[in-house]
């Protein structure tokens, strides 16, 4: 007897489009969050988006927006105890609400009364302006979803005020991201990285609990304030961090043991943005059991596979994890060890979905993060799943990138093009040539067969008579082979 499927937890995206980001960018930002939403388990069902010249200052949406978002979520849309940066404070206030505007400021950096009037000009737009109306699947009701999915990164402020306004969970971007990395992730090395990122995020978003008080009196003699329980727990936080970043690096140690090992192999690392088909390609190349998934970072630990054993020292292909726009520096940090695959590779291998209309961008955000990392070795372009590309854009993506390999990794023909370029990288140009293999050396006719592609073999009473195919590296050993 089968289980009934368990019914989605139900979110709304929330986003705001400022003056640097176009059209195009930003719907592709918000197609982006919903299929990282999508991968985290969540089902989106609406969508709220305003057009404003910055971010409103402890709520991120202007008045009008935040009570149209909250009736995605039942909640009031108003944000009780908080008061716009700038505006007089009535004496009746609590010391809660008081708390609340000194985040506030503190957000602000000092620019209470610009972000008060910025304020003011974007509502009075809005009012106006039918952009940036909530859009939603048809037949799901408002006041359904009970999460809610803001395109930007948040304030602990910001995030707190949000919720009090929607009576739903808030997440940001960054926060979206470390859920799935936490949930993908395998190895005990990327364990320890996510969790590392993971309690880097949430340590500035403690909250006092509700006991308040001092936990531990200090001083000779016990005299003093002591710690308060929100500087216990974030100093639990901070031991804690010391304690993975420790456990980390010995396995790290390791890491960098078995790299030494490889002696003078030549490595490829497959670099490019999440989901670009970097591991099917790996597959596709190597014949390995690379795990593969249609979902956002699906890969998160390095995976080194032989990519051709015939060149001596051999060819290995590495994967690695995918990059995404905005992704959290705490996260490359966590990660630079596993990145060192790529910051040490002889040739990068960029991967990049060319069926995605962003893709440009993707190269972009790419190309950004391998430079954090250090990774300047020579790269080949890789257009990928262009299989779903007419001849139009075919021909187009060819003029642009010249140099570039379009091809499917689901086309074995298209795989098998690409692994020749790869050797021939190292291994130079294939050749066909004739060597001749005495009777007394016989034994090395398997070599030429592993090693070559035999193109046709006659025997003579000097011996045997080899044509083969094979990159000039390879012919050449071979022939210093049976000279010796």
């Amino acid at each position: 007897m089968s289980a009934e499927p368990t019914e989605r937890p139900r979110a709304v995206i929330a986003a705001v489009q400022l003056p640097d980001v176009d059209d195009g960018g930003f719907a592709s930002s918000i197609a982006e969050l919903r299929r990282l939403a999508s991968t985290l388990g969540l089902e989106v069902v609406g969508t709220v988006t305003q057009r404003r010249g910055k971010l409103a200052s402890g709520k991120v949406l202007g008045d009008g927006k935040l009570v149209e978002l909250a009736t995605w979520t039942g909640g009031t849309g108003v944000v009780e105890g908080y008061q716009k940066p700038g505006t007089k404070k009535k004496e009746s206030d609590s010391d809660a609400e008081a708390d609340e505007e000194k985040d506030s400021d503190e957000d602000s950096d000092g620019e209470a009364d610009e972000d008060r009037e910025a304020d003011e000009e974007e509502e009075e737009k809005e009012k106006g302006q039918g952009k940036g109306k909530g859009k939603g699947d048809e037949g799901v009701k408002k006041s359904s979803a009970s999460v809610v999915l803001v395109d930007h990164d948040l304030s602990p402020t910001q995030q707190r005020n949000l919720e009090k306004a929607t009576g739903a969970e808030v997440f940001d971007r960054t926060q979206v991201i470390l859920g799935i990395f936490h949930r993908h992730a395998r190895t005990r090395e990327a364990r320890l990285q996510v969790e590392i990122a993971r309690l880097g995020y949430e340590a500035p978003r403690l909250r006092e609990s509700g006991g308040g008080g001092d936990r531990v009196r200090g001083g000779v003699g016990g005299k003093g304030a002591g710690e308060s329980a929100l500087e216990l727990d974030r100093r639990r936080i901070r031991d804690r961090i010391a304690e993975l970043r420790r456990e980390l690096a010995q396995i790290e140690s390791g890491g960098k043991t078995r790299r030494q090992r490889r002696g003078d192999a030549r490595t490829i690392a497959v670099v490019g943005y999440t989901n670009a088909g970097k591991s099917s390609l790996m597959r596709a190349l190597t014949g390995s059991d690379v795990y593969i998934a249609d979902k956002l970072f699906a890969t998160l630990d390095t995976t080194v596979r032989v990519l051709d054993g015939r060149v001596k020292p051999p060819i290995l292909l590495s994967d690695t994890v995918g990059f995404i726009k905005k992704l959290p520096h705490d996260l490359v940090a966590s990660f630079r060890s596993t990145l060192e695959e790529a910051a040490e590779a002889d040739l990068l291998l960029h991967v990049v979905d060319a069926s995605d209309a962003a893709f440009r961008d993707h190269m972009a955000v790419t190309h950004e993060v391998l430079g954090e990392v250090g990774a300047d070795a020579p790269t080949l372009v890789v257009l990928n799943k262009g299989d779903r590309l007419d001849p139009t854009a075919r021909a187009e993506l060819a003029m642009s990138f010249p140099d570039a390999i379009i091809m499917s990794a689901k086309d074995t023909a298209d795989v098998a093009v690409l692994r020749e370029r790869l050797i021939e990288h190292f291994a130079g140009t294939s050749i066909t040539a004739e060597l001749v293999v005495p009777w007394a050396r016989h034994k090395l006719i398997h070599e030429l067969h592993t090693r070559c592609r035999v193109v046709d073999e006659q025997h003579d009473e000097h011996g045997t008579r080899v044509t083969v195919r094979a990159p000039s590296q390879i012919v050449d050993e071979l022939r210093a082979l049976l000279a010796s």
